[in-house]
């Protein structure tokens, strides 16, 4: 029968670091500690593996080593590895590591794998399309030709250049246009500009010796400045009919698998670009390097679906009328765009920075890889397991999978490596890290929040999130400062070492709550900020907790204020995608829930009389969770008859509009506006001369 047993090795790297095996194994159950498991070590993973136990090693840096061996223990699925070293192990202070330490390897060896996320298939094939003057362009197709299948579009002429003297792939020319798409289906337009057109021309140079001006090269561009206009060319070709001084039809569209763009001027200004497209400028170095990295996409690939939408949720845009644009103007890859009401999310170009879930106010758009619920997990495992192992003052250090890591291992390596209060949290993408992930790390017991930024493309949103979170935290009287973004990479490890080691703990919350981060955000923040109002240090005071804390524009909590130019037509009800407005069932009234407001600024764009404001804050007493009227009016009843006609702030606005016009120039005409339908009819029939029909004519 197969073991089953779970067995962990640590090793502390020829002693370089320290490891109270006795304390890490009361609190981590089969354990064994080396002082170097990749040599002479190496035969008691082997018999584990051997014995079938499933398998964990606290060594990153041989994972080849260690993965070779369990394959050929036919063992490659119960062997897993974490990093100890450099999270923890390389610190000036690894004598006082071991509650950390006991918490990364609870959480490497305990915490389930997360589920799959669904993923994306892409396809690209050997279609290369070389854009560029002509030498470069034409150089890279002939060398390229027979590992590629390329295609070129020369838009600018050099010298002597020759068309090639075999006609092997497609040569064009002309202005780029647009060029749109993603790996495996770019589309490029582009306009015809050259008279001659290389798809008809058969390349017989009689054009070229026709000219009387050698205004045609040999690349076959005709120089429209040397022209004469002497149409010598046009004769010369013939039946071909390849030459048309007068075309019209300029337009050209074609699509490809990868795109290698030697434009001085890239055509695609990102700051992320997509995958299969190249703009190496005019180096030919980091041309060759660049036609190196196109080869690698060719064939299929699956990548994670990064970002999930929920289209119920949006607060984008209602009735043509312009919300939140958070998402589409953070996105790097230009992977959002405006979908009518709500935003569509192209997947394909979508690189997983995670920045629009960190900016949507209401949860629309979800990070999943991983999931916050999944990463909520981790953190309250980790901080449970530090604290059982008698460590205090944690610290959350969120950071990406590449260049955070990196930046950790540099500063491990150089410099005094992280604090033994600082635990290290790798997520995909630094970016996603918004305030439900920030607050929720606080809640579940973690006296501070550090978000490295390395590998951010822009590391504005993460500060405003922190900004929002932390002025939240000081209204509440927790002492200190609680989140902080750092910027900075590898290269810049000492930034990261004076920002965490110069960092003097916070106050943390007095009791560590017990729920799980959740899927939607704005239920984590709810229960986030419930937890943190309940255990607040300013409850204690003589002051008290405030009524509302004030907050920048830009934060995703706040009221609506409506003015007396409000005529109650409720525009904005149907605008609200969050249901924080709606308009009474019993009487003509304006409610406003707060709790639910998003700050998406629909209601303002669709109020008619523009008699809305938004107020960014956070009310923390229950009144949030109340509907409250902003604005509410007596009935309008009819003049004549007494029946009820609407709000009166909407009649009167609706009298005052029509009072100029020619059908109400009498006072008599103008008193029927007030009257409703029936007594309107009944009223003209009373008063206006009939009209006799021998009066008519034809």
């Amino acid at each position: 029968m197969q073991n089953t047993q779970k067995q962990i090795h640590l090793c502390d790297c020829n002693r370089s670091f320290s490891l109270d095996a006795e304390r890490l194994a009361a609190a981590s159950g089969a354990l064994s500690c080396h002082h170097a498991l990749c040599g002479a070590e190496l035969p008691a993973l082997e018999n584990d593996l051997a014995a079938g136990r499933e398998v964990f090693v606290s060594c990153t840096q041989e994972t080849a080593l260690f993965g070779e061996l369990a394959e050929s223990q036919q063992a490659g699925q119960r062997i897993h590895f974490f990093n100890l070293r450099e999270n923890a192990g390389w610190s000036a202070e690894s004598d006082q590591a071991t509650p950390k330490l006991a918490a990364l390897i609870a959480a490497a060896t305990t915490l389930p794998e997360p589920e799959p996320v669904p993923a994306v298939q892409m396809r690209a094939g050997r279609s290369l399309l070389i854009i560029g003057e002509a030498g470069a362009a034409l150089g890279w197709a002939e060398r390229l030709a027979g590992s590629f299948e390329p295609a070129v579009l020369i838009t600018q002429r050099a010298g002597e250049i020759e068309l090639p003297a075999v006609n092997e792939y497609p040569v064009w020319s002309g202005k780029p246009v647009k060029l749109s798409g993603h790996l495996g289906a770019f589309e490029l337009h582009w306009a015809q500009q050259n008279p001659i057109d290389l798809e008809l021309c058969v390349r017989c140079n009689a054009c070229v010796k026709a000219c009387p001006e050698g205004a045609i090269g040999f690349d076959l561009q005709v120089d429209l400045d040397a022209c004469r206009s002497h149409r010598a060319c046009v004769a010369a070709c013939g039946e071909i009919g390849a030459i048309d001084f007068a075309r019209k039809d300029v337009a050209r569209s074609e699509r490809f698998d990868l795109v290698l763009d030697l434009s001085a001027e890239p055509l695609l200004k990102r700051v992320e670009l997509p995958d299969g497209y190249a703009a190496p400028g005019r180096d030919p170095f980091e041309q060759a390097l660049a036609v190196q990295a196109l080869g690698e996409f060719v064939g299929e690939f699956e990548k994670p679906r990064y970002v999930a939408f929920d289209a119920g949720l949006c607060a984008h845009s209602r009735s043509k009328k312009t919300g939140c644009t958070n998402c589409i103007e953070v996105c790097a890859t230009e992977a959002i765009r405006s979908n009518g009401d709500v935003i569509a999310v192209d997947p394909y170009l979508c690189k997983g920075c995670g920045t629009c879930s960190t900016v949507c106010p209401s949860g629309a758009l979800g990070f999943q890889f991983p999931r916050v619920p999944d990463v909520g997990q981790r953190v309250k495992t980790l901080l449970a397991e530090y604290a059982q192992a008698g460590g205090k003052e944690a610290c959350i250090l969120f950071h990406s999978a590449e260049a955070g890591t990196a930046a950790i291992g540099r500063l491990a390596r150089r410099g005094r490596g992280l604090p033994a209060r600082v635990i290290p949290v790798e997520v995909w993408s630094a970016d996603a890290v918004g305030l439900d992930l920030m607050l929720g790390s606080l809640a579940l017991g973690a006296c501070q929040v550090a978000v490295l930024a390395a590998g951010s493309h822009d590391a504005a949103p993460l500060r405003a999130q922190a900004g929002q979170g932390q002025t939240i935290l000081s209204a509440l009287g927790y002492a200190g400062e609680h989140l902080r973004v750092i910027e900075a990479d590898a290269d810049d490890w000492q930034a990261l070492e004076r920002a965490l080691w110069s960092w003097a703990p916070a106050t943390a919350v007095a009791v560590p709550a017990r729920f799980r981060l959740l899927p939607k955000k704005r239920e984590t923040l709810e229960f986030t900020l419930r937890h943190l109002v309940e255990h607040a240090p300013a409850a204690k005071d003589e002051a008290g907790l405030p009524a509302a804390i004030a907050l920048k524009a830009g934060a995703p909590f706040g009221q609506v204020i409506a003015s007396d130019a409000c005529t109650l037509c409720m525009a904005c009800t149907g605008a609200c995608p969050a249901s924080a407005l709606r308009a009474s069932g019993d009487s003509y009234r304006l409610e406003f829930v707060e709790k639910n407001c998003l700050q998406c600024g629909l209601c303002v764009s669709s109020c008619p009389e523009s008699a809305l404001s938004l107020e960014p804050r956070l009310l923390l007493t229950e009144d949030a969770r109340r509907a409250r009227a902003l604005r509410e009016a007596d009935i309008f009843h009819c003049t004549a008859c007494g029946k009820a006609m609407g709000a009166t702030p909407l009649i009167e606005a609706m009298i005052a509009r029509l009072s100029g016009h020619s059908m109400f120039a009498t006072e008599a005409e103008r008193a029927r506006l007030r009257m409703c339908a029936d007594c309107r009819v009944i009223d003209m029939m009373k008063t206006e001369p009939a009209v006799k029909a021998w009066d008519l004519s034809e």
